[in-house]
This record gives structure tokens, sequence and C-alpha cells, in this order.
């Protein structure tokens, strides 16, 4: 699995298209068990600018620092809400994009949650099964 450079990264969390050969990195960014973080760092990363343009605009104009991080506060969590809101099929159309059948990405998340839960389940009833008594 080849991952992207930083600038490409970077990109790519701006919507580029990377080229194919991080097509393998692309379905591990969407399936790993840390991709829901990514996702919100996908879209603080997005949304930089604006925040930053917003904070700049308020506190120079109304001058009042209170004002202004309570709006980017607002901002952010309005933002992060609405990215979990779409999170699952934001990323199930960017596989899309990458050639990989629609739901993929759901599909072989919700296979490793199962296969866990799997595991967790046995070595619950291991350790809580009792010994038959003779």
């Amino acid at each position: 699995m080849t991952r992207p450079d930083p600038i490409r990264w970077l990109l790519f969390q701006y919507g580029v298209r990377l080229p194919a050969r991080y097509r393998d990195w692309v379905l591990h960014d969407a399936t790993c068990p840390t991709w829901l973080p990514r996702v919100l760092l996908r879209t603080l990363v997005q949304l930089a600018p604006a925040f930053a343009v917003v904070l700049v605009v308020l506190t120079r104009f109304d001058g009042g620092w209170g004002i202004a991080l309570g709006a980017l506060l607002l901002g952010v969590l309005v933002s992060l809400r609405l990215t979990l809101a779409n999170a699952a099929e934001s990323v199930d159309a960017r596989l899309v994009r990458y050639g990989f059948p629609p739901g993929h990405g759901t599909a072989l998340r919700k296979q490793a949650d199962a296969a866990a839960h799997a595991e967790e389940e046995q070595r619950y009833r291991d350790k809580w099964q009792r010994p038959e008594s003779p």
C-alpha cells in the first residue's frame, strides 16, 4: 500500500482524486478502525481557511474575541455534526470514485465489526463459562 505524500494528502482532503497507485490506501483510509476520526479531520482541514477568514473579519470589525471564538466554536460544532450524520455515505461515495462498488466501505466495516464482536463474545464465554461438575 502506497501512502500519499503530505501535499497529495492535503489535496485529497480537498477532493482531488489521487493517482491509481493510491487506490489501496484510499480503501484503507475508508475502512480502518480510525475511519471516523479521519473523516472529522478531513472536515476540519477543509474548513480551516474559512474559519481563519471568519476569525480575522470578526475580530477586525467587531473587536470582540469572545464573539469571534464563540462563532467559530458554533461553526465547528455544526460542521462536525453534519459530517457525522453523512460520514458513511460520504466515504462510500469517495470509494465509488476510485472504482469500488457502492456500499463497499460500509460492508467491509460491518464485516470487521462482526468479526471483532465474535472474538469478544468468545472471550467472554471462555472467561465466564463454569466448569461442569462431575
